[in-house]
């Protein structure tokens, strides 16, 4: 059972709807049991970091999280539960992330040229820089949708997808048992739902 873990932060509807599609066994919870008791997590998450992480936090979340990854379970973040997973992020402040992935969060303003408009939103190929199990069922050069104004820096280690938007930003990274896609695989059609699926089997 894959447990979608429900802080209070996005809308969750199209992710369960995706996960169901592929015959996934799901559940949308913030019960800290039912989320031990899950073989996988998802992290999804829209809008600001300071919000997402002081509810993570309120909620007891973030330490139950840590503990389960730290554990081996699988866990995927997306978009801004992609970000979560790094050391901390400067959006409009500073604040600590979950620390499961050497990285910050920074933004787009000042380092993409200023012709390209903030959010980034739209269709983007990624490019490959390691193979991964996420990628077992896509090719490079495939397209998924973004809607972001920040993006993962300095996290070379865990890196395995770039997309180009005035330079190279970070797609999807990965580091054992834990993976992040800042892209939305629950908004990128066939695509974002084969990395679901190659998701759902990792380690089975």
């Amino acid at each position: 059972m894959i447990a979608i873990i429900d802080y209070g932060v996005g809308n969750l509807f199209s992710l369960c709807s995706s996960f169901r599609s592929i015959g996934a066994d799901i559940t949308v919870t913030g019960d800290i049991d039912e989320i031990r008791r899950a073989d996988k997590l998802v992290l999804p998450g829209v809008g600001a970091f300071r919000d997402a992480a002081a509810k993570l936090k309120e909620k007891g979340l973030d330490k139950v999280i840590v503990e389960e990854a730290a554990h081996g379970k699988p866990l995927l973040g997306i978009c801004l539960g992609m970000q979560m997973l790094f050391e901390k992020s400067f959006e409009y402040g500073e604040y600590n992330g979950l620390g499961l992935l050497k990285g910050q969060v920074i933004g787009m303003d000042g380092t993409i040229p200023q012709s390209l408009k903030i959010p980034h939103i739209g269709w983007n190929a990624l490019h490959f820089t390691k193979s991964n199990p996420l990628f077992k069922y896509i090719n490079e050069g495939d397209c998924v949708y973004f809607v972001h104004s920040f993006y993962a820096y300095g996290c070379e280690a865990s890196l395995i997808a770039t997309a180009e938007y005035g330079k190279e930003i970070t797609a999807a990274v990965a580091k054992d048992n834990i993976f992040g896609c800042q892209f939305h695989p629950e908004k990128s059609g066939e695509v974002g739902l084969k990395i679901l699926k190659a998701f759902c089997e990792f380690g089975d």
